[in-house]
């Protein structure tokens, strides 16, 4: 009877919620397991001890917090559907929470090694690397998404000001200001741009391409040639991708001295909680400043003075 209800459960969820194949697969696997640990007779068997041992056994073979999450939501949607369909008089899974997920720390790079991909891409032969190299510089300036640097516009730089205007996530436009660095680059590479251009053309992107279909450089090209340059320059590829350079410039930032609404608004997060992230990673440096300046830290050593 279990059985036929999760194949309904699976028709449901693809035709009224498109869930994709693997979606499904998942559920169904998840939903099999938990039966099959539960050893249920019928529907009305479910209950919120059953749900909660189960997520315990699960913990007990070590599976992590996101996979024993997936599982529960899986219970939940079924259940949910069992109680829609008045299978079950009222659902076991409504007030179990999910389990604590832990966020990983981003990733970052080192200010020396980012320089160090930069220059050895300013100094290639070819063109298309140069016009990397201005790009990730660029990225690194501002702490811009790869989405929002490759459909940069060419009119979204204020040289007089030294800003740029980015549109970001839900069409937000924010504005930030550029390093004077990275604005001499852009500067230079206005000769450069015209090589990406056909002929007696025109394109509103700062970086266009030749080939490809949106009339600029795919986020997939520049991922593959940022991963080539830091294998040039002695740095992992798996060190090093897009998101990795908008992570260095978020912790550079706060590891000298900038406030953290600052980044918050140079990144476009909507939420500062998302921006502090970036503060666990900085953390290191506050202990240290904390070791070396707070007046107890010194304390012991006058102490020793003084007995002597």
């Amino acid at each position: 009877m279990l059985g036929l209800q999760i194949e309904n459960f699976l028709q449901m969820m693809a035709a009224e919620k498109g869930a994709s194949q693997n979606s499904l697969a998942a559920y169904e696997l998840d939903l099999h397991q938990f039966l099959e640990f539960s050893n249920f007779a019928n529907a009305k068997d479910l209950n919120k001890q059953s749900i909660e041992n189960f997520m315990q056994n699960l913990y007990n073979r070590g599976f992590a917090s996101k996979t024993i999450a997936r599982k529960l939501s899986a219970i939940r949607e079924f259940c949910k559907f069992l109680y829609s369909e008045k299978i079950i008089a009222d659902n076991p899974a409504q007030n179990i929470l999910s389990p604590k997920q832990e966020k990983p720390l981003p990733k970052f790079l080192s200010a020396e090694e980012i320089m160090q991909i930069i220059t050895t891409a300013a100094q290639s032969d070819d063109y298309r690397i140069q016009r990397i190299a201005v790009m990730i510089e660029l990225m690194y300036a501002t702490g811009m998404r790869v989405s929002e640097l490759v459909t940069l516009p060419y009119n979204a730089i204020n040289y007089k000001k030294a800003q740029l205007t980015i549109l970001g996530k839900g069409s937000k436009e924010r504005i930030v200001p550029i390093a004077e660095r990275a604005l001499r680059t852009l500067e230079k590479y206005g000769d450069l741009r015209t090589a990406f251009i056909k002929k007696n053309a025109e394109s509103p992107y700062l970086f266009p391409s030749l080939t490809a279909v949106d009339g600029h450089l795919t986020r997939d090209a520049f991922y593959k040639d940022l991963k080539n340059l830091a294998t040039q320059c002695g740095i992992y590829a798996s060190k090093i991708s897009p998101h990795v350079l908008r992570h260095s410039f978020a912790t550079h930032l706060l590891n000298n001295d900038a406030d953290l609404r600052s980044v918050q608004k140079m990144l476009g997060h909507e939420n500062i909680t998302t921006t502090e992230i970036y503060t666990h990673i900085t953390s290191q440096k506050l202990m240290r400043t904390v070791c070396s300046k707070h007046p107890l830290a010194h304390y012991a050593e006058h102490l020793e003075k003084t007995d002597g």
